[in-house]
């Protein structure tokens, strides 16, 4: 995290672990009702991973990122879910390195600012 985030010392430890997807995203999620596809990387992460990925990896929609801010806000905005939020966007920044989404880059960069600002 200190890499990809410029934080002068590394991040508090996570004291929170919960059952996650591991990589929601919109192509995993179908409706009306809500089915969620693709979960051979479940396993246990930080409480709020999940949340935090979908969030990150929604942030080229400024729409659909401000969604997923108000409906799960009570998951990212505790000391946890910043926590898992930046975890996720130091992953997201490290596979953008490897080629990954780079339309995303910048997003996560802001994001990242506004999140160590508040934290």
């Amino acid at each position: 995290m200190p890499h990809y985030l410029g934080l002068p010392i590394k991040p508090p430890p996570i004291d929170e672990w919960t059952t996650a997807h591991g990589g929601p995203h919109y192509a995993n999620l179908c409706s009306p009702d809500l089915t969620i596809l693709d979960w051979e990387g479940w396993g246990r992460a930080p409480a709020g991973y999940d949340a935090a990925t979908l969030h990150g990896r929604s942030l080229t929609s400024p729409v659909a990122a401000a969604r997923i801010r108000t409906e799960l806000a009570a998951i990212l905005e505790t000391p946890a879910g910043r926590l898992a939020e930046l975890a996720v966007i130091a992953e997201l920044l490290h596979a953008a390195d490897r080629g990954a989404h780079p339309q995303i880059v910048n997003h996560l960069r802001h994001r990242a600012k506004t999140l160590r600002d508040t934290t």
